[in-house]
């Protein structure tokens, strides 16, 4: 695995926070449209999943700012 220099880590976690949201945001959709599709309840289940893609991409994000803090206080 790579080494990277202290500086470098609080850098590479946060380009990763917008990646993590967007996918699960888009995940949750994705799920929900095809449910949808496939039981025949169309709009119903995609804006559950979609809901559910929001608290998980919220989620990931309190999870990297207490990342970045534990990494801040490493310093």
């Amino acid at each position: 695995m790579f080494k990277f220099d202290k500086k470098m880590r609080p850098l590479l976690n946060a380009s990763s926070v917008g990646m993590s949201m967007v996918a699960a945001i888009v995940i949750g959709t994705g799920m929900g449209y095809y449910l949808d599709k496939y039981f025949g309840t169309k709009p119903y289940l995609t804006i559950i999943f979609m809901i559910c893609g929001v608290i998980a991409a919220f989620k990931n994000l309190f999870y990297f700012v207490k990342k970045a803090e534990v990494l801040e206080d490493e310093k």
